[in-house]
């Protein structure tokens, strides 16, 4: 797996840009998608990750894809 292009924190909350390659009809096509995840610390105290939100979470997680979103419209080809 490639290295992100972009990860974007909010508190537990984070957003991560990666770039992605396709050939569509003999052109290779370059476009980014977008992964998100919450860290947290289990009950031996070992950082785990999830892609479940509690309400606190959920302004935390919009504001990271937000700020996901804006870097990748800048940095469009």
């Amino acid at each position: 797996m490639s290295d992100p292009v972009k990860k974007i924190r909010v508190g537990c909350a984070s957003a991560t840009v990666w770039e992605n390659k396709k050939v569509i009809d003999g052109k290779e096509v370059v476009f980014n998608s977008v992964s998100i995840d919450k860290n947290y610390k289990d009950a031996e105290d070992k950082w785990q990750k999830t892609n479940s939100l509690t309400g606190n979470d959920i302004p935390k997680m919009i504001l990271a894809l937000q700020k996901a979103f804006e870097y990748v419209s800048i940095n469009e080809e």
